[in-house]
C-alpha cells in the first residue's frame, strides 16, 4: 500500500489517496520518515535488522 501511495501521490497527493485507502496519513508519513532515515526506526527494528 505504501509503494502505491509512493506511485501516485506527486499527481493526488498521500492525504486523498489515504482518505480512500484504510491507512492514516499519519501512518503513511511515518513509514516515509523511517524509510529516509532508519535511524527513525524503531530499537526492535533496527535490532532485527542487524540479525
Amino acid at each position: 500500500m505504501i509503494a502505491f501511495i509512493d506511485a501516485h501521490c506527486v499527481v493526488y497527493g498521500s492525504e486523498p489517496i489515504c482518505r480512500v485507502l484504510p491507512i492514516a496519513p499519519s501512518t503513511y508519513h511515518a513509514h516515509a520518515a523511517r524509510w529516509a532515515d532508519p535511524s527513525k526506526a524503531p530499537a526492535r527494528s533496527r535490532s532485527d535488522a542487524r540479525s
